[in-house]
């Protein structure tokens, strides 16, 4: 993480949450015009967590080709297909099942499996993926994103699998599988979203350059953190 690509990060305050959705909005729908236009295809990974959460069902009436979309997970919790608490099954709930990308393109971790498993399962499935076209990601109040936490495995080294079998997370459930930061580095575009009071420490520790999990995301053209302006304000002890 010392590389001078793990330096580059772009920060882009907003005033507050709605903007914030709207300008991911927007990020996203130029990022798929992009792709397809270039490349036929619009490969996006996307984020769990309550900011993200915000921004899905403003994507359910935009006019794109939805059929170029391919849909991946950056994380999963090892929970039945049937609770709402999976990443995907939220997605699925509040603008995948309202949009007509072909479902096989819909590429969920199969975390009902287990988290050795459906790590071993979803590496297979990256392998014939080539860089994702935009990754989106969150920021925990503890520095982590996606389901690499602090003092656990980040699958930074080369050669690290794509996916990672997580145990023992910090937060429920303790079984969860996260793609590797090697592997969500592999993107034309990252951008993480951060909204919330609670994520204040996290963005000082980012900005000051501690070694927090979202400082592992090193793609070559660098990161763009979309932030409520407020959390850029100094802590007060």
């Amino acid at each position: 993480m010392n590389s001078a690509a793990s330096e580059l990060c772009r920060w882009h305050p907003v005033c507050d949450d709605r903007a914030l959705q709207n300008e991911a909005i927007n990020t996203i729908l130029a990022s798929a015009t992009q792709a397809i236009r270039e490349r036929g295809q619009f490969h996006l990974v996307l984020a769990g967590g309550n900011t993200p959460r915000g921004i899905y069902p403003g994507l359910c009436t935009a006019q794109t080709n939805w059929s170029a979309w391919h849909i991946y997970f950056g994380d999963e919790r090892c929970l039945p297909i049937v609770f709402s608490a999976r990443n995907s099954s939220m997605a699925a709930e509040i603008w995948l099942d309202c949009v007509p990308i072909p479902p096989f393109q819909v590429h969920t971790i199969p975390g009902e499996l287990g988290a050795l498993k459906a790590a071993r399962m979803y590496s297979e499935t990256l392998q014939a993926v080539g860089d994702f076209d935009l990754v989106l990601l969150g920021l925990g109040e503890d520095g982590h994103t996606a389901s690499l936490f602090p003092d656990h495995e980040w699958g930074l080294a080369h050669g690290s699998p794509d996916a990672l079998a997580v145990f023992n997370a910090p937060k429920p459930p303790s079984q969860r599988v996260s793609m590797s930061a090697a592997r969500l580095s592999r993107a034309r575009q990252v951008l993480f979203v951060v909204s919330g009071e609670s994520k204040h420490r996290a963005v000082a520790n980012w900005r000051s350059n501690k070694d927090i999990p979202a400082r592992a995301i090193v793609p070559a053209a660098g990161v763009d953190v979309l932030v409520e302006s407020a959390l850029l304000t100094p802590l007060v002890f």
